[in-house]
């Protein structure tokens, strides 16, 4: 794996869970730092670098996360928002560095700019499809969707700001803390 911004700099990142600004109300990682395995990484590159001169960025919210606390979330959300989640019995792409959460912030300003849910809002207004956003909205999560879906991401069904890359399948699932991503030869 491979630190997203020792390949551009200029990624911005955002990474609430090393926050109390997340869902689960407290800092999950010690650190905020975002991993993706080397070709996932690249596409994330590749697509930072298409959207900047349109004078937008990528931010990043989350990428590798290490399977413990994919169990933690399981463990944390109501039933019924468990969609949003993955099992840990099954373990996640984001446990395999081959998912990322990100988004697209304007250059000149730094701000976010308008999707038709916040990140992590378990809602169906974070589904990729919802009909209910204004038309700036609709634009910008349909925009981030087709450069994503253009390096061979897949965005999740429940979540637009959620894609996994291909082949995802062919990397293990990792229990591995940030600290050690360089040791572990990821």
């Amino acid at each position: 794996m491979v630190e997203l911004i020792t390949l551009d700099s200029s990624i911005r990142l955002d990474i609430r869970y090393a926050t109390d600004d997340n869902f689960v109300g407290r800092p999950v990682y010690p650190e905020a730092r975002a991993f993706l395995q080397r070709p996932a990484a690249e596409a994330v590159v590749r697509v930072h670098r298409k959207l900047s001169g349109r004078g937008l960025g990528i931010v990043i919210f989350d990428g590798y996360r290490p399977w413990s606390i994919t169990k933690l979330f399981w463990e944390v959300v109501r039933e019924d928002q468990r969609k949003f989640v993955a099992n840990p019995e099954r373990g996640s792409k984001h446990n395999r560095g081959c998912a990322v959460d990100l988004s697209i912030f304007d250059l000149s300003t730094g701000d976010l700019i308008p999707m038709p849910s916040g990140y992590d809002e378990f809602t169906e207004r974070a589904s990729p499809v919802y009909k209910g956003g204004s038309e700036e909205e609709t634009r910008n999560r349909d925009l981030l969707r087709s450069l994503m879906e253009a390096e061979e991401f897949t965005v999740n069904p429940n979540e637009w700001w959620h894609f996994d890359f291909k082949d995802w399948e062919s990397y293990e699932i990792r229990d591995i803390p940030f600290s050690e991503i360089e040791r572990a030869g990821s």
